[in-house]
């Protein structure tokens, strides 16, 4: 099974797309690291403001790669201070 998690963030005063990447990049690197799932921006990457990134992991149980991606989400919506997060959405494909 493959599950995926989106997380849309808005960071307010976003002035470029240089400064986006300063963003994202730790967010990215932080969450491989802490949860080690695989992670990349996977939308809106011409906008400077928003940015949409995308969390995956491989398993063989449903429950548990939920619960994972889960986890994930909580930690980007009350740990992750630099933008807001407007929507997730976590999916398993079997």
């Amino acid at each position: 099974m493959i599950a995926s998690l989106t997380v849309h963030v808005h960071i307010p005063g976003c002035a470029s797309l240089k400064e986006k990447r300063g963003h994202i990049k730790p967010l990215v690197a932080r969450l491989h690291r802490e949860f080690n799932v695989s992670v990349a921006e996977v939308d809106l990457q011409d906008k400077w403001q928003e940015y949409i990134i995308g969390c995956a992991m491989i398993g063989n149980e449903r429950g548990h790669l939920e619960s994972a991606l889960q986890t994930v989400a909580k930690w980007v919506e009350s740990h992750w201070t630099d933008g807001d997060v407007i929507a997730q959405k976590i999916e398993v494909y079997i």
